[in-house]
């Protein structure tokens, strides 16, 4: 079983940066990407970035040229840069991953961590 850990939300400044981090930890013997996803109150889970394990990056429209999104295979972490955030980037974050746990794929989902951009 593969167990994810989030770091680095909280409140912000419009504007403002912050830090995403996400950890992996457990037993696994291929990845195959991880990323991060956001539920706002009241709306479906969506797409933020993700990262595979030949680097290929996928952003949602709504946040390029603003968010990065990078990975330490060697650490087994992903993390998300925040930059010129808005009060829309509100969300509980999730890292997610798609690892392969005993010859099957298999989703990872963290737990979740708060990001408010506010005044």
């Amino acid at each position: 079983q593969v167990q994810l850990v989030e770091s680095g939300g909280g409140l912000v400044q419009p504007g403002g940066s912050l830090r995403l981090s996400c950890a992996a930890s457990g037993s696994y013997s291929g990845l195959g990407h991880m990323g991060w996803f956001r539920q706002a109150p009241g709306k479906q889970r969506e797409l933020v970035a993700t990262i595979n394990s030949g680097g290929i990056i996928n952003y949602a429209e709504s946040v390029k040229g603003r968010f990065t999104i990078s990975s330490d295979n060697a650490k087994n972490t992903v993390n998300l840069q925040m930059n010129s955030l808005k009060p829309e980037d509100t969300a509980v974050y999730y890292c997610y991953g798609y690892f392969l746990i005993q010859l099957r794929w298999a989703e990872a989902w963290g737990r979740g961590t708060q990001v408010t951009v506010s005044s």
